[in-house]
Formats: C-alpha cells, structure tokens, sequence
C-alpha cells in the first residue's frame, strides 16, 4: 500500500541523522515536519473512508440477514397454504441471501482489519510528528554546535552530505496514490458441467429444507 509505505519510511527515520546529513538542517526538519502533517491529513482522510466503508458493509451484511428471515416466514406461509412450488422459490431466495450474508461477512472482517492498520499507522505518525516538533530546535541548535566542531579540526561533517540528500529529495518528489478502498472481488465461472451439477445440488438442497419445513409445520 502505497500511503502506508511512505508513512513508515517517515516514521522509520531517524531525525538527527537527517539533520547530520543535511546541507541546510533548518530547512530540512521544516520540510520533515511539513512532509508529516501532509501524510497525517491523508491518513485521517483514508481512516475516515475505511470507517465509511466498514459501515456500508455491516449495513448490507444486515439488511441481507433480514432478507433470509424474510423469504424464510415466506417458504413457511408457502408451507402452510400447501403450495410447494412457492416455498420452493422462495426457499431458492432464502439460500442466496445467506450466501450474501456470507460475503459481506468475510468482507466486513477485512475492512476491520484494513481500519486497524491504517489507524496504527495514524497513531504511529502522530507520534513521530510530535517528536520531531519537540526535538525541532534541539536538532537544529545540536547540528550546529557539532558542525562548528567538525570545521574547527576537518571537513569530515559534509562528506555524506550530497548523497544523503538527494536521496531524500527523490522520497520528496514520490507521487502519493490513496490506496483504492475495498477491491472487487471476482469470481470465476465453473463450466457448463459444473454449473448443472450446481443447480441439481441446490435443487437437492431446496427439497431437503422443503421438507424440513413441511415437518416443522406439521404439513
């Protein structure tokens, strides 16, 4: 996940070796600090989209369930009015609920745990964030006192300079995709044989809560 990744690189780094490194250190934990609240903003945008979502599928996953006592008491008036043929169809829309109800179950268990990893990664970047605006100064004034001491006996302080901040250049310029919410799930379509011998099982199975039905309901 792309947003997720880069909120780790930022929470990963190690703010005095960026300081260390950098050719203008106030510049650089200004922009650390800017790059932060940034990603922050996203990552509560995200956090809030993912709750959204979560919420349409429970929503859904109900309303589904509701739909399978529905057809249900429908099979068992169909029962007690001795039509067959109608509590068999509706007993038919009884089975597909539930297997609805079964996706958006299992869909509903991963947006929880996408919501779990996204909040985690919030409460990790709120925590780096205050970090580097807490210790902001510090650095700054900490880099300063050991690159005077480093110019007073060598030029050792900026040989990793360049490199160090290109490379956190290149992170700069990166361009942040928002992970798309909820992917579509696709099934693929069993063959001819197999969608008949489908339909004999389910036919099979309708007889079998047909009559399970006609025996609960004394008919």
């Amino acid at each position: 996940m792309p947003l997720l990744e880069r909120v780790s690189t930022l929470v990963r780094a190690n703010l005095n070796d960026l300081i260390d490194k950098a050719e203008e250190p106030e510049k650089m934990i200004k922009q650390v600090i800017l790059d932060m609240q940034n990603q922050l903003l996203q990552v509560k945008t995200q956090v809030a989209i993912a709750i959204a979502d979560q919420h349409l599928l429970e929503k859904k996953k109900v309303e589904n369930d509701e739909k399978v006592h529905e057809w249900m008491r429908k099979a068992e008036l169909a029962v007690d009015k001795k039509h067959d043929d109608l509590a068999r169809a509706a007993l038919l829309r009884v089975e597909s609920y539930r297997e609805m109800t079964a996706n958006f179950a299992q869909q509903v268990d991963d947006q929880k745990a996408q919501v779990e990893n996204l909040k985690s990664a919030l409460r990790k970047l709120e925590q780096k964030l205050a970090e580097a605006n807490a210790k902001a100064d510090l650095l700054i004034a900490q880099h300063r006192r050991a690159r005077a001491a480093h110019r007073a006996t060598n030029a050792h302080g900026g040989m990793d300079a360049n490199s160090k901040s290109a490379t956190f250049d290149r992170m700069k310029r990166k361009v942040i995709r928002e992970e798309v919410i909820g992917q579509a799930k696709a099934e693929l379509l069993a063959d001819d044989v197999e969608d008949r011998l489908a339909a004999l099982e389910k036919e099979d199975r309708i007889e079998q809560l047909l009559t399970e039905l006609k025996t609960k309901r004394g008919a």
